[in-house]
């Protein structure tokens, strides 16, 4: 059990890293409590590795991937559209008051939708069918909790210092680049149109962001204007 609950751990914490479901925890915990997006990860690590184990060990089934990763693809981007309207409808300077079960629910769901099918799941699938399944549950549920802590800890310390207009944008970005990346890359197997949306995705927001800076200077050179003319001393006649 011991030897197995090792193995998993370090498969699954090696395979976490850089992948999708991190990204998606960075994403909340730029907007959220900490200990509330980490609760929330842990419920979800050990109920989709719970799930794994049952059938990789007790069932030795397979399953359909595509279907589940389309799903999953269809809901990141209804989560992205969702986080830019509470952008567009909060007043600047609110701070908005969430209830912690509700961001609990919301991590405990995107992180289920996002390692259902997932090479982690599979992993794990994977290694229930030929070893403990309970050190396997165990072990996976603690490398996949141990990955998205790194990404907890470096959302916390942005959510500190980042302004909360910018942290709404770049949760609905990485929001909508894992669901554009699920849908076309996992789902339909384009790899390509993935790509290629994911770049279209960062041209817009950087085009955006460039466009925005240069209207606040111009804004600001024409708010300076008749200032300084202001401060000019009338020549003498």
């Amino acid at each position: 059990m011991f030897a197995a609950m090792l193995i998993s751990l370090g498969v699954v914490f090696l395979a976490e890293l850089g992948d999708k479901s991190q990204l998606i925890t960075l994403t909340y915990a730029l907007r959220h409590r900490w200990w509330v997006v980490l609760g929330g990860v842990s419920i979800a690590a050990f109920a989709i590795h719970g799930i794994s184990v049952t059938v990789g060990h007790f069932l030795g089934l397979t399953l359909p991937a595509r279907p589940i990763s389309a799903i999953a693809g269809v809901a990141f981007i209804g989560f992205a559209a969702w986080t830019w309207r509470e952008r567009i409808t909060s007043t600047p300077g609110e701070t908005q008051i969430r209830e912690p079960r509700f961001v609990l629910l919301a991590v405990v769901s995107s992180v289920l939708l996002a390692e259902l099918g997932d090479k982690t799941m599979l992993a794990t699938v994977a290694l229930a069918s030929d070893r403990n399944w309970l050190g396997v549950w165990l072990g996976a549920t603690a490398g996949m909790v141990l990955a998205d802590a790194v990404a907890i800890a470096a959302g916390t310390v942005l959510h500190r210092r980042l302004p909360e207009h910018l942290l709404h944008t770049a949760a609905g970005l990485l929001f909508l680049s894992c669901g554009l990346w699920i849908l076309f890359d996992e789902a339909l197997d384009w790899r390509p149109v993935a790509i290629a949306s994911i770049v279209a995705v960062v041209a817009m927001a950087l085009g955006t962001a460039l466009w925005r800076a240069s209207l606040r200077r111009s804004g600001l050179a024409a708010g300076e204007g008749p200032t300084a003319q202001q401060q000019i001393p009338p020549t003498a006649v």
